[in-house]
């Protein structure tokens, strides 16, 4: 063990007292390493992708059925016949149920550890779990894909979902939504660079005798690695006692910004935690369940009328129309991320301006007048104002997970903002299964009693803006928390890095660098325009 002279351990690498920044740092260099690791985890969103592929990996053109009666247990050892897309998906429930306990447990040992040792699990695991899981597509095992993605993988989500919130609030507390708005744009962003990767990859690879997906994981998992070791060791933390130039904070008595910290033990304790978790839920709920079934309900909704043929139901379209209006969907599901995306950076942007409450008003709000028009807009056959208000709506979504960790900071304070928002990702988790099961059933249950495709999803749109409405009254009983939660500034004071006596906190964020800040934005931003422009071009076939 490495000592100083004085007997203390020296830092090691990868510990937060190694990454306290210097005098004159630039705090605009922390964003860019938060967003290299956002983007390449949120290629969770993107790994339907491979589902198709993956079930043909044997049969080629054609997947290789199971033998009647074989069910999950078969499908996870099976090397005779092709998985089912379904038994595929289950990946995709685990990378957020296992996303939301990660953080929920992992939080505390994060605020311990600093965000660089975060960064740095979360992309041995990630990416690991991409090794994992490749070998398990060439080997044809469906549990080791469930292992290596799904649980593997899915704690370096968790860790890397949550290892900027805190260091991020820290370096702006004068912009606290706009500086989490930038990092978790890239998590809903991954996809929008992975996808069409991952595809242009396959290709690339696919073989009479190999679909191509092993050799694309393989070369995404390395890929990702370094992406994300620039993030993990591109991040620092500011000295205790530093605060951007000229700022002041704003923190009074009855305000709902708070003055100090709540500690982590006692954040679940307080009314307010749990209306923030219902609130997040709510919001996510309601967005995740339009996404779940996008696709389906604009092409059940319009019929012919995507494709010039007006009049005809989706029913009686042949398959060379049902083709053609898949092509459209796939359009407007682009689209819908792109607003989701853009939606993060721009409503935490807002919520600097208005507050955060009344940023979720809005959300609650708009959302509920969205939500309970739909019907009309689709009925009256417009599909640019059906298509324009989806896009409000799944901007509102995104921004809801972007605003809420600034919500969880003017709250709670500062100190513990990271693994409190951990543990309140598992309203996250819980949305996941809400609003895909209540979407999809409702739907089910309206085909079986006969009711038109065009109107199959009236009932699921006032549902869920019934959701909204019970999460406006959650957010309208968000009060600031009782002073008897707050900790005193000694704790506070005696969880910060220890810092060398000798160095002054550093006060002018604008000093020096300015190169290498270009250069790490550019690294970042390069893959993001990219991306924005693949998706742009599969989105104009909306409107032609």
């Amino acid at each position: 063990m490495t000592t100083d002279s004085g007997g203390a351990r020296a830092p090691r690498l990868l510990d937060r007292e190694r990454i306290i920044a210097g005098p004159g740092y630039n705090r605009w260099l922390v964003p860019p390493a938060a967003l290299a690791i956002h983007l390449c985890i949120g290629m969770a969103y993107g790994f339907s992708v491979f589902w198709l592929p993956l079930s043909k990996a044997l049969g080629g053109a054609k997947s290789i059925a199971c033998p009647a009666g074989s069910g999950l247990i078969e499908a996870l050892f099976t090397t005779s016949c092709d998985w089912k897309v379904s038994d595929l998906t289950i990946i995709y429930t685990l990378f957020f149920v296992v996303l939301g306990s990660t953080a929920a447990i992992g939080g505390g040992w994060l605020e311990r550890a600093g965000p660089r040792k975060a960064g740095f699990v979360a992309a041995c695991c990630w990416c690991g779990g991409m090794l994992v899981s490749a070998f398990g597509a060439y080997s044809h095992q469906l549990w080791m894909m469930w292992l290596g993605s799904g649980v593997i993988g899915g704690i370096g989500l968790g860790l890397g979902y949550i290892s900027p919130v805190s260091t991020l609030i820290k370096w702006f507390p004068d912009r606290r939504g706009m500086a989490t708005g930038m990092a978790i744009m890239g998590f809903g962003g991954g996809a929008m660079i992975g996808s069409p990767l991952a595809n242009l990859l396959m290709t690339h690879f696919k073989t009479a005798t190999s679909v191509g997906v092993w050799q694309t994981l393989v070369v995404l998992a390395v890929g990702y690695f370094v992406f994300m070791m620039g993030g993990a060791f591109g991040y620092r933390i500011p000295r205790p006692g530093w605060a951007p130039q000229g700022w002041t904070p704003k923190a009074s008595s009855g305000t709902m910004i708070a003055a100090g910290s709540v500690h982590l033990r006692d954040a679940h304790k307080t009314p307010q935690f749990w209306l923030i978790w219902a609130v997040l839920c709510l919001n996510v709920s309601a967005g995740i369940g339009v996404l779940a079934l996008a696709s389906p309900m604009l092409q059940e909704i319009f019929g012919g009328a995507l494709i010039g043929a007006p009049g005809v139901a989706f029913t009686a379209l042949d398959e060379t129309q049902l083709k053609a209006t898949a092509a459209i969907a796939a359009g407007f599901t682009g689209l819908l991320s792109l607003f989701n995306i853009a939606g993060r950076f721009f409503w935490a942007s807002t919520s600097d301006l208005i507050g955060r409450k009344a940023t979720y008003f809005c959300f609650f709000g708009l959302g509920i007048v969205l939500y309970a028009c739909a019907p009309w807009t689709a009925h009256l056959g417009s599909k640019a104002l059906f298509v324009a208000s989806f896009c409000v709506i799944l901007s509102m979504y995104g921004g809801g997970f972007a605003t809420v960790p600034a919500y969880l900071a003017d709250i709670f304070g500062g100190q513990f903002v990271g693994a409190i928002h951990g543990r309140l990702l598992t309203a996250w988790s819980t949305a996941g299964v809400i609003g895909p099961v209540v979407v999809s059933n409702i739907r089910e249950a309206q085909i079986a009693a006969g009711v038109p495709r065009a109107l199959v999803y009236d009932r699921t749109m006032y549902i869920l803006a019934a959701f909204l409405v019970a999460g406006l009254v959650c957010n309208a009983l968000v009060r600031p928390v009782a002073a008897k939660w707050q900790m005193s500034a000694e704790d506070v004071a005696a969880l910060q890095p220890a810092v060398p006596a000798a160095d002054a906190p550093a006060t002018d964020d604008r000093a020096g660098l300015q190169a290498k800040v270009l250069l790490a934005w550019l690294a970042v931003g390069i893959p993001v325009a990219w991306g924005v422009w693949t998706t742009l071009k599969s989105a104009f076939v909306l409107f032609r």
